[in-house]
């Protein structure tokens, strides 16, 4: 059962294709407006819902709720993290304007609940070992590999070496080749990809420092000293973006920049430099 802690929108989007009939409607009418909803009164929501007042409320016990107040009043806590992602929903028959409003939607809620979620001391832990590696080496399969190559290009605020591998036998060699000093960071939204586990246990067999970024606990994060756990309201529709990779290059691009600031001014300096270097190149010799 759904537990106090969860968006309740969520909830009720995730539960609407087990629920019966009746219960659906009342799901419906909620997710079409929620704002609204939560200053119904229970007879104008059956009303609405074209149901008995009781199926109302057996829909609330369904999605984890006491009775109707108490459906309001997370209702209206959901409301909290902006527009829902169920909200986002794209049906075949949206025009441009709709997609485009209801994707930035989806991703501007789902990144609300994220940062809601995440622990800012193992962000900190992450970055205290990241500013005495040697190396970092970044892996992912799949949306996880955009990811990891986005990292790899952050070299220059991370500080170090940095490498970016999505090919499981390449993962094998060098994280074989890894020892203290070292840090493996495996990212994956399952939290559970057989072969990103086996390279964490290896790299830390080898006496590497392993650093988890993934959306739920499992195999993974069990193998890794530090784990950031990146929480999303993903929703594999058809037509839904992967908001899991989104958000992990937001959290990337976190642990980058505040690595840079950590470093020495000299250090800054550089990369002051080198940004400096790159725009006098990409603008010599435009007519």
């Amino acid at each position: 059962m759904p537990n106090e802690a969860q968006n309740l929108l969520e909830v009720v989007s995730k539960s609407v294709d087990s629920l019966r009939k009746s219960d659906k409607k009342v799901a419906e009418v909620i997710l079409a407006d929620p704002s609204t909803a939560t200053q119904l009164k229970l007879a104008e929501l059956a009303q609405l819902a074209e149901v008995s007042e009781p199926t109302v409320i057996r829909f609330c016990n369904a999605v984890g709720c006491s009775g109707f107040q108490d459906f309001k009043i997370r209702l209206a806590g959901s409301l909290a993290f902006g527009m829902p992602s169920a909200h986002a929903a794209i049906q075949e028959e949206d025009e441009l304007s709709s997609v485009v409003s209801k994707l930035f939607d989806f991703n501007l809620s789902s990144l609300d609940w994220v940062r809601s979620k995440l622990d800012l001391n193992a962000i900190e832990a992450a970055v205290d070992a990241i500013l005495s590696a040697n190396s970092l080496h970044f892996v992912g399969f799949g949306a996880s590999s955009i990811v990891a190559l986005d990292a790899q290009q952050k070299f220059p605020l991370f500080g170090v070496n940095c490498q970016a591998t999505t090919d499981f036998h390449q993962m094998l060699i060098a994280t074989s080749m890894m020892g203290e000093g070292d840090i493996l960071m495996a990212i994956s939204n399952s939290g559970s990809t057989r072969e990103i586990a086996q390279c964490v246990k290896s790299a830390r067999d080898q006496g590497a420092l392993t650093i988890g970024l993934t959306g739920h606990e499992g195999p993974i994060s069990r193998y890794c000293n530090i784990n950031i756990l990146v929480e999303t309201l993903e929703n594999t529709d058809l037509y839904t973006p992967t908001i899991s990779r989104v958000a992990a290059l937001v959290v990337v691009d976190i642990l980058s920049t505040y690595v840079a600031l950590c470093r020495t001014p000299e250090h800054r300096k550089k990369i002051n430099d080198m940004k400096r270097f790159l725009s006098e190149y990409r603008s010599s010799g435009i007519l």
